[in-house]
């Protein structure tokens, strides 16, 4: 699908091109799905998972949650 954004400015598309390329790779590529219902369930637990529990490194090793519960208690 055709990006929106203004012409050549690329940058509006990073976060979700390296979203799906992460995806691509965890879930997609390893795994063989029995129908399109099927894929569907296993992106919605991935994208559960990506978002709560997934370890980042640039969070300092921590999931999204745990970063903001330890942030929110430094504050």
């Amino acid at each position: 699908m055709q990006s929106m954004s203004r012409k050549g400015n690329c940058l509006d598309n990073a976060m979700m091109e390296n979203f799906f390329g992460i995806m691509k790779s965890e879930l997609l590529y390893p795994n063989t799905f029995r129908n399109m219902d099927h894929f569907k369930q296993e992106l919605r637990k991935y994208i559960e998972y990506y978002n709560n529990d997934r370890i980042k490194l640039r969070l300092n090793g921590m999931s999204p949650v745990q970063y903001r519960t330890h942030n929110a208690v430094l504050s």
